[in-house]
């Protein structure tokens, strides 16, 4: 979901922006103007999120799944192993892809539990011969978010926040490596943000591809080649709408609240359960499942009528799924909890 005064805003910028004559999709990408765009969008993001001189902000394409194999390529720096935590779905991903360039090691892993948990940092097995340590702070299919961030020492610490990313303040500072698929809470798909310590880049693994090197896209600025521009625009349209809210400190609360008052509605009931333990329920991604599995069709249906959309859960886990990205209004929330109650009431 976009917020409603971004989409506004695109809307009456779509044919001339600021009497450029050009629509955004129509600019060169070497422009003065997009180049204006871009400048700004980098400016609004470093504010957003405090991020530190030392580390470069590159927009690319490919999404997060291409970042799966961009980081080993970029950061084994001539190491064999790399850690990974498997949480889910996407940590699997990273870690299938991962294993192509380097000997995985899985430091930890919540397969066990269906991913319902994070395992305790005390369990995690961590090789101290590891390039760096990767993990997914939020698994969007199974609704299992850290809320805190691991203490790994002094190995680089890399994180996809494709789907928790500007939901509230991060010390990037933590970090070696922070990457995010746009489509979440960022802007449209085609675009993805990657967020690099200076001394990370550089050193790629033998045979890299032009276009998987940090280094390249850092020295051109996010421009080897035509970049995804209109992507690009709205994801500043967004950086800008977060500031106006506030900042992120702002929205942490709102996302706190929204996800809390959701949690707290299905936990009330005897007709809904939310499978995740409590400790590490996401703030963005909230599954929860029926008394009677019978009644899913019937739920998802009702719900549609009501303009309640997208509710169905992933395949791989069945149930409900209610996405609550920032652009997401309170609003909303509450007329799922409302609706939620109200089915209850009818067929429980």
């Amino acid at each position: 979901m976009l917020p409603r005064p971004v989409l506004e805003q695109a809307r009456e910028e779509l044919l001339d922006w600021h009497g450029s004559g050009m629509s955004v999709m129509e600019m060169s990408h070497r422009g003065k103007e997009f180049l204006s765009i871009a400048e700004q969008a980098e400016a609004d993001l470093r504010e957003l999120l405090a991020i530190p001189d030392n580390y470069r902000v590159l927009f690319l394409q490919g999404g997060a799944t291409s970042q799966f194999a961009m980081v080993p390529l970029n950061l084994l720096r001539g190491k064999q192993q790399a850690d990974y935590i498997n949480t889910g779905a996407w940590s699997k991903k990273a870690i299938a892809e991962a294993g192509r360039y380097c000997e995985v090691n899985v430091a930890a892993s919540a397969e066990d539990s269906r991913f319902t948990t994070i395992p305790a940092f005390e369990s995690w097995q961590l090789n101290p011969d590891a390039a760096y340590v990767h993990y997914t702070p939020n698994e969007t299919i199974g609704g299992v978010e850290f809320h805190r961030v691991p203490d790994i020492g002094d190995v680089p610490l890399v994180a996809d926040m494709s789907s928790t990313i500007l939901s509230r303040p991060i010390d990037v500072s933590r970090y070696g490596v922070i990457y995010a698929g746009a489509q979440k809470n960022i802007g449209p798909a085609g675009l993805t943000v990657v967020i690099v310590r200076d001394d990370l880049i550089g050193d790629t693994l033998a045979g890299t591809p032009s276009m998987y090197d940090y280094k390249l896209h850092a020295d051109n600025g996010s421009m080897l080649n035509t970049p995804p521009t209109y992507a690009w625009y709205l994801a500043g349209l967004v950086f800008g709408w977060l500031q106006q809210q506030g900042g992120l400190g702002v929205m942490a609360e709102i996302n706190r609240r929204k996800s809390g008052e959701l949690y707290a509605a299905i936990a009330g009931s005897g007709f809904y359960n939310s499978p995740v333990d409590v400790d590490c329920q996401s703030w963005m991604n909230v599954p929860f499942t029926l008394a009677d599995a019978g009644l899913d069709s019937e739920f998802l249906a009702q719900a549609k009528t009501a303009g309640l959309l997208n509710l169905k859960g992933h395949r791989s886990v069945g149930g409900m799924r209610a996405s609550i990205y920032n652009a997401m209004p309170e609003a909303g929330v509450a007329a799922l909890i409302g609706f939620m109650g109200e089915f209850e009431r009818t067929h429980g």
